[in-house]
């Protein structure tokens, strides 16, 4: 490995105190709020585990999410920065509680939300500057990279989960034809490689927040917010079979369904508030997988396919932030100042 030069600044030449910038202070709260909302879930997930491996990863994820709270905390106390409400095991989650999941479903749970932390880690990254920020995200992002490391060992030594699908090592480098973005007329090339791994990253987070959405869905009291849960699973379905579809028809694998994962139990381990929120957080993070996958796309029958999800993801991200509003559970974000 290349080693970088180090950089000799001159010191600056007077002592001041930085203040947090308003990415700091964003990315800072959504790492409290997700953090906020992880330690309830897994701290249910752990009073109903038998593996004991799927439970050291559990206790690992659980204390990572309390230290990363811990430190944030330690941060706005420095700047007299209100501490968001968040969640809380006393209001939000019911641990005695009977079993929801299956102890496989935890592994794929995981990666999911492994997965949207390192996204708020990776984007803040490069966007703050005051060192104890800066040190702190890098700590979070290392510590989640070790964590997902952990987490694909199980899938894969448990047989929980496939790789990617294997596709022929090129035989010369090519140039792209005119006939590049057909989707719809003409002749119609394969999937390449990009493509090939974004349907399969989404079909991996959608299976995922499929079980997810269909356990709330069934645990749910309040009769709008189970209506929507049932409206996001049936979205979900949907999404999945277009995706899985445009694998198939080039004869590929994609990851398996994990709803029979989820137990029959119709008693609730969580709040209708905290199974709100974190719907709508893992559709908005649909939203940006979207993103990254019509940047890399080139065939337009698959920009439509991730046009029309957008379109109604969205929707459904707007009726579940209706829905918190109407409830008094969204917490507002820092604002700039009204002027």
């Amino acid at each position: 490995m290349i080693a970088l030069k180090p950089i000799h600044l001159s010191s600056p030449k007077t002592n001041t105190t930085e203040k947090l910038t308003s990415a700091e202070m964003a990315k800072l709260w959504a790492t409290y709020m997700g953090n906020s909302m992880a330690k309830c879930i897994l701290a249910y997930y752990l009073q109903h585990v038998e593996d004991e491996d799927i439970k050291t990863l559990l206790e690992n994820a659980y204390h990572l999410s309390m230290d990363f709270m811990k430190t944030t905390e330690e941060i706005f106390n420095k700047e007299n920065f209100p501490i968001p409400k968040g969640f809380s095991e006393e209001e939000d989650v019911n641990l005695g509680a009977p079993r929801l999941f299956e102890d496989e479903f935890y592994v794929h749970y995981l990666k999911y939300v492994a997965k949207a932390g390192m996204s708020i880690y990776n984007v803040g990254y490069p966007l703050v500057y005051r060192k104890d920020v800066t040190d702190f995200f890098r700590y979070c992002m290392e510590s989640t990279m070790d964590l997902m490391d952990q987490i694909k060992e199980i899938l894969m030594h448990k047989g929980f989960i496939i790789k990617p699908p294997l596709i022929p090592v090129p035989d010369k480098v090519e140039f792209i034809h005119k006939d590049f973005l057909n989707g719809f007329f003409g002749h119609v090339r394969p999937l390449h490689a990009l493509e090939i791994t974004h349907f399969y990253d989404n079909i991996e987070n959608n299976v995922t927040s499929k079980a997810l959405i269909m356990a709330f869905a069934q645990v749910a009291k309040d009769e709008q917010i189970r209506q929507l849960f049932e409206r996001g699973r049936d979205l979900t379905q949907t999404n999945l079979e277009r995706y899985m579809q445009k694998l198939h028809d080039e004869n590929l694998p994609s990851p398996s369904l994990l709803d029979d994962l989820v137990t029959n139990s119709t008693f609730s381990p969580f709040s209708d508030k905290i199974m709100l929120f974190h719907k709508a957080d893992m559709f908005s993070m649909k939203l940006r997988a979207f993103g990254n996958s019509v940047a890399v796309n080139g065939r337009h029958d698959i920009g439509l396919i991730y046009t029309k999800s957008f379109a109604k993801i969205s929707l459904f991200c707007e009726q579940a932030a209706k829905l918190m509003i109407e409830n008094g559970w969204m917490e507002q974000p820092p604002y700039a100042a009204q002027r």
